[in-house]
Protein backbone atom coordinates (compact mmCIF):
# COMPACT_ATOMS: atom_id res chain seq x y z
CA UNK A 1 0.00 0.00 0.00
CA UNK A 2 1.26 3.05 -1.25
CA UNK A 3 2.21 5.71 1.54
CA UNK A 4 0.32 8.70 2.54
CA UNK A 5 1.66 12.10 0.75
CA UNK A 6 4.04 14.09 3.66
CA UNK A 7 2.41 17.16 5.01
CA UNK A 8 3.26 19.83 2.99
CA UNK A 9 2.46 18.02 -0.19
CA UNK A 10 -0.38 19.00 -2.33
CA UNK A 11 -2.68 16.06 -3.37
CA UNK A 12 -3.49 17.52 -6.38
CA UNK A 13 0.40 18.06 -7.60
CA UNK A 14 1.95 15.18 -5.60
CA UNK A 15 3.79 18.37 -4.64
CA UNK A 16 4.74 20.90 -2.52
CA UNK A 17 3.67 23.53 -5.24
CA UNK A 18 -0.02 23.51 -6.66
CA UNK A 19 -0.76 23.29 -9.81
CA UNK A 20 -1.00 26.70 -12.06
CA UNK A 21 -3.55 27.24 -13.27
CA UNK A 22 -3.87 28.07 -17.16
CA UNK A 23 -5.32 31.75 -16.71
CA UNK A 24 -2.33 32.99 -14.32
CA UNK A 25 0.16 32.12 -17.26
CA UNK A 26 0.89 34.66 -19.99
CA UNK A 27 0.16 33.29 -23.51
CA UNK A 28 3.54 31.64 -24.59
CA UNK A 29 3.25 29.40 -21.28
CA UNK A 30 -0.39 28.66 -21.63
CA UNK A 31 0.38 26.60 -24.66
CA UNK A 32 2.70 24.88 -22.56
CA UNK A 33 0.09 24.15 -20.34
CA UNK A 34 -2.47 22.95 -22.85
CA UNK A 35 0.73 20.40 -24.39
CA UNK A 36 1.24 19.00 -20.57
CA UNK A 37 -2.54 18.45 -20.73
CA UNK A 38 -3.15 16.62 -24.06
CA UNK A 39 -2.41 13.04 -23.71
CA UNK A 40 -0.99 12.98 -27.29
CA UNK A 41 1.45 15.76 -26.41
CA UNK A 42 5.38 15.61 -25.46
CA UNK A 43 5.51 15.01 -21.83
CA UNK A 44 5.75 12.10 -20.08
CA UNK A 45 4.26 12.74 -17.18
CA UNK A 46 1.68 15.91 -17.84
CA UNK A 47 1.06 18.79 -15.24
CA UNK A 48 2.29 16.59 -12.68
CA UNK A 49 5.37 16.39 -13.38
CA UNK A 50 9.05 18.83 -14.10
CA UNK A 51 7.00 20.62 -16.55
CA UNK A 52 4.47 21.79 -14.11
CA UNK A 53 6.42 22.19 -11.72
CA UNK A 54 8.45 24.66 -14.22
CA UNK A 55 5.38 26.41 -15.63
CA UNK A 56 5.50 28.67 -11.76
CA UNK A 57 7.95 30.53 -13.57
CA UNK A 58 6.54 31.09 -17.09
CA UNK A 59 9.84 32.10 -18.51
CA UNK A 60 11.60 29.33 -17.33
CA UNK A 61 9.26 27.29 -18.68
CA UNK A 62 9.50 28.76 -22.21
CA UNK A 63 13.00 29.15 -22.41
CA UNK A 64 13.93 25.24 -21.21
CA UNK A 65 10.88 23.70 -24.02
CA UNK A 66 13.53 24.86 -26.81
CA UNK A 67 16.48 22.67 -25.41
CA UNK A 68 14.18 20.03 -23.81
CA UNK A 69 12.84 19.58 -27.54
CA UNK A 70 15.98 19.63 -28.71
CA UNK A 71 17.95 16.98 -27.00
CA UNK A 72 14.89 14.66 -26.93
CA UNK A 73 14.56 14.80 -30.69
CA UNK A 74 17.11 16.22 -32.41
CA UNK A 75 20.70 15.77 -31.34
CA UNK A 76 20.71 12.70 -34.04
CA UNK A 77 21.55 9.98 -30.99
CA UNK A 78 19.45 7.18 -30.65
CA UNK A 79 16.52 6.97 -28.38
CA UNK A 80 18.10 3.98 -26.68
CA UNK A 81 21.44 6.16 -25.87
CA UNK A 82 19.33 9.07 -24.48
CA UNK A 83 17.81 6.82 -22.20
CA UNK A 84 20.76 5.37 -20.72
CA UNK A 85 22.14 8.85 -20.23
CA UNK A 86 18.65 9.89 -18.67
CA UNK A 87 18.72 6.73 -16.55
CA UNK A 88 22.43 6.77 -15.12
CA UNK A 89 21.59 10.37 -13.89
CA UNK A 90 18.06 9.80 -12.30
CA UNK A 91 20.19 6.77 -10.54
CA UNK A 92 23.57 8.86 -9.46
CA UNK A 93 21.00 11.79 -8.03
CA UNK A 94 18.26 8.64 -6.71
CA UNK A 95 15.56 10.50 -8.41
CA UNK A 96 12.94 8.40 -7.98
CA UNK A 97 9.99 9.64 -9.90
CA UNK A 98 12.83 10.53 -13.07
CA UNK A 99 13.42 6.89 -12.97
CA UNK A 100 9.90 5.93 -12.39
CA UNK A 101 9.09 7.56 -15.63
CA UNK A 102 12.04 6.55 -17.81
CA UNK A 103 12.78 3.04 -16.89
CA UNK A 104 9.64 2.75 -19.36
CA UNK A 105 10.58 4.78 -21.74
CA UNK A 106 13.99 3.19 -21.86
CA UNK A 107 12.50 -0.41 -22.00
CA UNK A 108 10.28 1.19 -25.02
CA UNK A 109 13.49 2.44 -26.72
CA UNK A 110 15.21 -0.71 -26.50
CA UNK A 111 17.45 -0.57 -23.72
CA UNK A 112 18.21 -4.29 -22.29
CA UNK A 113 16.90 -5.39 -19.20
CA UNK A 114 20.46 -6.28 -18.25
CA UNK A 115 21.53 -2.22 -18.50
CA UNK A 116 18.63 -1.17 -17.22
CA UNK A 117 19.46 -3.63 -13.90
CA UNK A 118 23.39 -2.58 -13.84
CA UNK A 119 22.40 1.08 -13.33
CA UNK A 120 19.58 0.44 -11.09
CA UNK A 121 21.98 -1.67 -8.63
CA UNK A 122 24.72 0.32 -9.96
CA UNK A 123 26.41 -2.72 -10.57
CA UNK A 124 29.54 -3.01 -12.42
CA UNK A 125 29.19 -2.64 -16.43
CA UNK A 126 31.13 -4.95 -17.96
CA UNK A 127 29.81 -7.76 -20.02
CA UNK A 128 26.51 -4.64 -21.11
CA UNK A 129 26.29 -3.58 -24.67
CA UNK A 130 29.81 -1.51 -24.85
CA UNK A 131 28.35 1.88 -25.84
CA UNK A 132 25.58 1.18 -22.92
CA UNK A 133 28.31 0.88 -20.86
CA UNK A 134 30.48 3.98 -22.00
CA UNK A 135 27.48 6.14 -21.31
CA UNK A 136 26.91 4.60 -17.75
CA UNK A 137 30.37 5.08 -17.08
CA UNK A 138 30.92 9.04 -18.76
CA UNK A 139 28.00 9.30 -16.11
CA UNK A 140 29.24 7.71 -12.92
CA UNK A 141 31.87 9.72 -13.47
CA UNK A 142 30.81 12.63 -14.08
CA UNK A 143 28.07 12.82 -10.81
CA UNK A 144 30.96 10.89 -8.42
CA UNK A 145 34.22 12.71 -9.68
CA UNK A 146 33.01 15.66 -10.79
CA UNK A 147 35.35 15.13 -13.52
CA UNK A 148 35.81 13.36 -16.58
CA UNK A 149 39.25 10.96 -17.29
CA UNK A 150 41.03 11.50 -20.65
CA UNK A 151 40.27 8.01 -21.59
CA UNK A 152 36.54 8.48 -20.90
CA UNK A 153 36.52 11.22 -22.83
CA UNK A 154 38.36 9.94 -25.54
CA UNK A 155 36.28 7.47 -25.96
CA UNK A 156 32.93 9.26 -25.78
CA UNK A 157 34.35 11.32 -29.27
CA UNK A 158 35.58 8.38 -30.41
CA UNK A 159 31.74 6.45 -30.67
CA UNK A 160 29.60 9.91 -31.12
CA UNK A 161 31.77 12.52 -32.46
CA UNK A 162 32.05 15.73 -30.69
CA UNK A 163 28.45 17.17 -31.32
CA UNK A 164 26.61 13.78 -30.23
CA UNK A 165 28.68 13.58 -27.42
CA UNK A 166 28.40 16.90 -25.85
CA UNK A 167 24.87 16.76 -26.50
CA UNK A 168 24.87 13.47 -24.49
CA UNK A 169 26.68 15.48 -21.64
CA UNK A 170 23.94 18.33 -21.93
CA UNK A 171 20.83 15.98 -21.45
CA UNK A 172 22.76 14.24 -18.03
CA UNK A 173 23.03 17.82 -17.11
CA UNK A 174 19.21 18.94 -18.23
CA UNK A 175 18.14 15.71 -16.07
CA UNK A 176 20.53 16.26 -13.00
CA UNK A 177 18.83 20.07 -13.01
CA UNK A 178 15.44 18.36 -13.64
CA UNK A 179 16.22 16.36 -10.40
CA UNK A 180 17.58 18.97 -7.78
CA UNK A 181 14.06 20.73 -8.98
CA UNK A 182 11.75 17.78 -8.10
CA UNK A 183 13.76 16.88 -5.27
CA UNK A 184 13.05 20.87 -3.88
CA UNK A 185 9.65 20.83 -4.13
CA UNK A 186 9.72 16.64 -2.83
CA UNK A 187 7.51 15.27 -5.80
CA UNK A 188 5.75 12.09 -4.86
CA UNK A 189 5.13 8.72 -7.59
CA UNK A 190 1.78 8.31 -8.41
CA UNK A 191 -0.13 7.24 -5.52
CA UNK A 192 -1.23 4.03 -7.57
CA UNK A 193 2.52 3.08 -8.42
CA UNK A 194 5.24 0.96 -6.28
CA UNK A 195 8.71 2.72 -6.69
CA UNK A 196 10.89 1.14 -9.48
CA UNK A 197 13.92 2.70 -7.94
CA UNK A 198 15.50 1.05 -4.33
CA UNK A 199 16.65 4.11 -2.38
CA UNK A 200 17.30 5.06 1.09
Amino acid sequence: MPNKFPDDVHEESWCRLPLVERDDLPPGAQAIYDDHNDPNGNSHAGMRGPGGVRLHSPRLAELSRAAAYYLRHETGLAPRHREVAILTTAREFDSRFEWQQHERVGKREGVPAETIDAIKHRKPVDGLDPTDALIVRVGRQLWRDHRLSSELYADGIRVFGAQKFLDLIANMGAYSATAILLAAVDIQLPPDEEPLLPVP
